[in-house]
């Protein structure tokens, strides 16, 4: 039996006495974060050993001895807490061995926090009904609830967000039920910054530029926010109003993807895309915050979660010579990033750069994913290349 999690975010509004109680709550548990990262870092130097999960949940009854502030907040949500130390310490180690492996990763040492925004309730601690939440040492917190949840709600996690709007998320698992193919067409993917995706059908999917539309709007809220004076009233109503002019963006951004791979994963039976390293292409400062725009990967993401219930398969596929590959000989060539024609210097076929990328995609992908992280292209599928074009979301 296949268990499939699945989470679920609403809009919150908690009265203003709940605010206040979640903010404290929320500063009890930077304090006793810290605290345990701190009595860990101790308790390492004099034994030579890491603390484990059950170490922490004993501090943690010693510090509420010492003080019973810490009694305000429901238990299992210090031990969220202390599972969350322990987790990065061991994340800590895992990472300090791959180095000595050979690994290129940094290490990445737990932190002393600065602030919490959010609190997590592992297993109970809460109630949801029909539009409200009771959440424990809290009361009944009001919520928006859009769309109905489906299975075992596990975890329940309140967060505050820069802008002071408040949401709640429920995470839940549910039994997977095979799903049968869709019998729609079979797709490669090419993602990139003129067109966002390219389709070897001859879709286009315009991209949308969000960043570019509202650049001016940001450039205002940052102008606004540097001439108030450090400290005050002004400076901090500042600050919110660029948090929400960028979650504006991020909203539009995640509104867009979202909508976009469900209309892709309800089209077609078997979609293959490039997987990118996208850490590695925004190093290139004239086209970072373009790529981070796009957004590639959790459009991905999103594509790859959707597809279970759409009777759809997702392929992620080695990029490796996509693009400098010829879709109707294999011939293998350098193409300039500002050539948007691929010329073929064996066999003469003259093609969008994008759309060839795209055929080479699905042809790495096997049809079938058996080759899914392959090197090599194989070019026989020019026969998925149709004559006619569409226009995927609507015209630019």
């Amino acid at each position: 039996m296949v268990i499939l999690k699945k989470t679920y975010q609403y809009r919150a509004y908690p009265s203003q006495s709940q605010k206040l109680a979640l903010n404290h709550q929320m500063y009890l548990s930077k304090r006793l974060y810290n605290l345990l990262l701190e009595q860990s870092q101790k308790n390492f130097k004099e034994t030579g050993k890491t603390s484990t999960k059950y170490d922490m949940n004993r501090w943690i009854t010693e510090f509420k001895k010492k003080n019973p502030e810490f009694n305000e907040m429901y238990a299992q949500v210090c031990q969220n807490i202390a599972d969350r130390v322990s987790k990065g310490y061991k994340n800590f180690f895992r990472r300090i061995k791959e180095r000595k492996q050979g690994k290129k990763v940094r290490a990445g040492f737990p932190r002393f926090k600065s602030y919490v925004s959010s609190l997590t309730y592992p297993q109970s601690g809460f109630k949801p009904e029909k539009n409200k939440v009771s959440v424990s040492k809290i009361g009944n917190i009001n919520f928006v609830k859009h769309r109905e949840m489906e299975g075992r709600i596990k975890t329940f996690t309140i967060k505050k967000i820069k802008s002071q709007e408040w949401y709640i998320t429920f995470s839940v698992e549910k039994e997977d039920t095979p799903l049968h193919t869709n019998g729609k067409p079979i797709i490669g993917m090419d993602l990139g910054l003129k067109e966002y995706a390219t389709l070897s059908d001859r879709t286009r999917i315009p991209n949308p530029r969000l960043s570019n539309k509202s650049i001016g709007k940001i450039k205002m809220a940052q102008r606004r926010l540097s001439n108030k004076k450090k400290g005050g009233r002004n400076r901090k109503k500042a600050k919110i109003r660029l948090a929400k002019v960028s979650e504006h963006i991020a909203r539009q951004r995640d509104d867009f993807i979202h909508k976009t791979s469900y209309r892709l994963v309800n089209s077609y039976s078997f979609i293959a895309y490039e997987e990118l390293k996208i850490a590695n292409m925004v190093k290139n400062h004239n086209l970072a915050r373009q790529i981070t725009d796009a957004s590639w990967g959790n459009f991905t993401r999103y594509l790859c979660y959707k597809a279970e219930s759409a009777g759809c398969r997702v392929v992620g596929v080695n990029p490796k010579n996509t693009t400098r590959t010829c879709s109707g000989c294999g011939n293998i060539q350098d193409i300039e990033l500002s050539e948007r024609t691929y010329l073929c210097r064996n066999c003469g076929l003259e093609i969008d750069r994008d759309l060839n990328a795209s055929i080479n995609i699905l042809a790495t992908a096997g049809l079938a994913g058996s080759n899914a992280s392959g090197d090599a292209v194989r070019p026989q599928q020019k026969a998925n290349v149709v004559e006619s074009g569409t226009t995927f979301g609507g015209s630019r």
